[in-house]
């Protein structure tokens, strides 16, 4: 499938994307020295999320609105988080429009059906749903019903969930789907991570896959790299001074560099299945164990394992021959330090 330029698919390159989520913190120059930072940090895609605190959740201060679920967030109301977080509908077409100067691919996680008609409005090449999101079916089916990417995290999903998602994806026609693990957590512990599902999404969907990632650092972006995610989306700061609802848990231009030179490292470090040789490993058999004379051999004289040893270098016969050869008579004089062929005997 391709998302605007970018196609992805079994052996395209990872698709790098930095979460700009609230770390704008309330200032749309931020916003976009953010998107230019994550060019820089070699980012693919920026991604906004589209929502307004009224979208979202009622302005209610009842115990049913208040976070209580252990996250960094606890103590706040819903609604009040939200209108903390989110980013303003009119910046949107500038920061569309920032992306496409910088090159990088802009699309956004919509949180109901008025954001997907800002979207549409901003011709958006893919859609996110966010993973608190994959039990709403009728906005699954609504955005599938735009014919484009369906990118979606299953950070709260269970197999029933991901099947309900995926159904709602197909009834409209729309099989262009990526899932992304992910650990609903806030920095995201490493031993929850369980990359190998990143492989089982994949074979048992059969659908691509990739990861939204919680984690401080690297390491599980990389291995996923590893486990075969073909997305990675990751939140990115401009500077984790600044605060803001995600700073503590997002990555700066610094650590995004980073991850994005460890993910395309392991791209190269993983390869492909092939047992022939290149041209360097030829020239390093030359390092490998050969038969060679260990001592001098007269005419006539019969191999023994006194003899001949098996050593470096690898110019000599290959020493599988090594019992077929004990006993044989040389055909000439050999001195010591001599590699042996199978002209060598009779």
């Amino acid at each position: 499938m391709k998302i605007k330029n970018f196609n992805i698919d079994h052996k395209s390159p990872v698709f790098i994307i930095a979460e700009l989520s609230a770390n704008h913190n309330g200032s749309l120059n931020t916003a976009i020295e953010t998107i230019r930072a994550a060019k820089r940090a070699g980012a693919d895609a920026i991604k906004l999320q589209t929502y307004t605190a009224d979208t979202m959740t009622l302005d209610v201060h009842k115990p049913d609105f208040m976070l209580s679920q252990g996250t960094i967030w606890d103590g706040k109301y819903l609604h009040d988080l939200y209108k903390e977080a989110y980013t303003p509908w009119e910046w949107h077409k500038r920061l569309f429009e920032v992306a496409e100067e910088e090159d990088l691919i802009c699309f956004s996680s919509p949180f109901d059906s008025t954001a997907v008609e800002l979207l549409e409005e901003l011709n958006v090449p893919a859609y996110k749903i966010a993973s608190f999101e994959i039990t709403d079916i009728p906005l699954i089916e609504l955005v599938a019903s735009k014919g484009k990417p369906v990118i979606i995290s299953t950070g709260i999903a269970d197999s029933k969930d991901i099947e309900l998602a995926l159904d709602a994806c197909k009834r409209r026609g729309n099989d262009q789907i990526i899932l992304l693990k992910c650990t609903s957590s806030y920095p995201a512990p490493i031993e929850e991570a369980n990359m190998i599902m990143v492989k089982d999404l994949a074979q048992r969907y059969n659908v691509l896959s990739g990861l939204s990632d919680h984690t401080m650092g690297s390491t599980v972006p990389i291995v996923s790299t590893v486990m075969g995610a073909k997305v990675i989306e990751k939140h990115f700061i401009l500077d984790k001074s600044i605060g803001g609802p995600d700073a503590s848990f997002s990555m700066d231009e610094k650590e995004f560099t980073e991850m994005v030179k460890g993910v395309r490292e392991a791209e190269k470090a993983i390869g492909k299945v092939d047992y022939s040789l290149t041209e360097k490993q030829k020239k390093g058999r030359e390092f490998s164990r050969s038969l060679y004379v260990a001592e001098d051999i007269a005419k006539g004289e019969k191999i023994t394992e006194k003899n001949i040893r098996a050593i470096r270098p690898g110019y000599g016969l290959h020493p599988k021959y090594y019992s077929d050869i004990l006993g044989k008579s040389v055909m000439e004089d050999l001195e010591k330090g001599t590699a042996l062929s199978l002209n060598h005997f009779a």
